[in-house]
């Protein structure tokens, strides 16, 4: 089995928001990833003492935890629980309703030896290499179905119906997410991308993503982030290729399963 593992923030002093882990908690039968990419919340008040760093390590670690040591149940559980935990961790001085408390998209995958189970929620991405080299993206297209509808501002629209969905204090926000079961034996490798890597396919269009998941066999997810920066120091300005940040945190976790 082989794992690559890398994250950087989009400013060095800045905290990384992104969460990148993996577990192999079945003695090779079976292993748990799992990604975050926070959301950075406006730089006025929304409602929490705690950032969104600790938010993601409070959430991902909960995740990664029961994902592997509860198998008997589906991952949309897992997370539902997990948020739970995280909004419990909170304290009273928090205030979980402000529609910016600390929130996150989310990926999740789970294998073992049958059967290779996934969640997606908001707009991270995973990648599904099949045993006949077809690479399958597994996306959650909320928000580009939203631009695409020419609604805008996006932040109204966040964690309401007939909007998008990202992980924060409700723990019902998991049954929105992409799920999906794939059989063991024909699943080769999976890829699991904060946008801020996806966008060497989303923003720069540097390749599609079989083209993305193969320089990440070749050249693994650091080679990838390292490209994606090359591409945005080449556009400081943001004008040949329009995004929210120059630079943002970026997380990748490559399995050959």
């Amino acid at each position: 089995m082989r794992i690559e593992l890398a994250t950087t923030p989009g400013d060095p002093r800045v905290p990384n928001e992104d969460y990148a882990s993996v577990a192999l908690p079945a003695s090779g039968q079976g292993g748990v990833l799992v990604v975050l990419d926070g959301v950075t919340p406006p730089e006025e008040d929304y409602g929490c003492v705690h950032g969104v760093p600790w938010f993601t390590a409070r959430l991902g670690g909960a995740l990664l935890e029961l994902s592997g040591s509860r198998r008997d149940i589906p991952l949309t559980d897992c997370l539902s629980r997990a948020i739970e935990r995280t909004a419990e961790a909170h304290g009273s001085e928090c205030d979980l309703s402000h529609v910016r408390t600390p929130q996150a998209t989310v990926v999740a995958v789970r294998w073992d030896a049958e059967r290779v189970e996934h969640l997606v929620l908001s707009d991270s991405a995973l990648l599904i290499e099949r045993t006949d080299g077809t690479v399958t993206p597994v996306l959650d297209d909320r928000i580009d179905q939203l631009i695409a509808a020419g609604r805008r501002p996006l932040a109204p629209l966040r964690n309401i119906e007939g909007g998008f969905f990202t992980a924060a204090a409700d723990p019902a926000v998991a049954r929105r997410a992409v799920t999906g079961t794939f059989p063991r034996a024909g699943v080769r490798a999976v890829a699991a991308l904060t946008d801020g890597a996806a966008r060497w396919v989303e923003v720069f269009h540097e390749g599609d993503w079989a083209e993305c998941f193969a320089l990440l066999r070749k050249e693994g997810p650091q080679s990838l982030i390292d490209r994606v920066r090359a591409a945005e120091d080449a556009d400081p300005e943001r004008i040949a290729f329009r995004r929210g940040k120059t630079h943002d945190d970026a997380a990748v976790v490559f399995a050959e399963l």
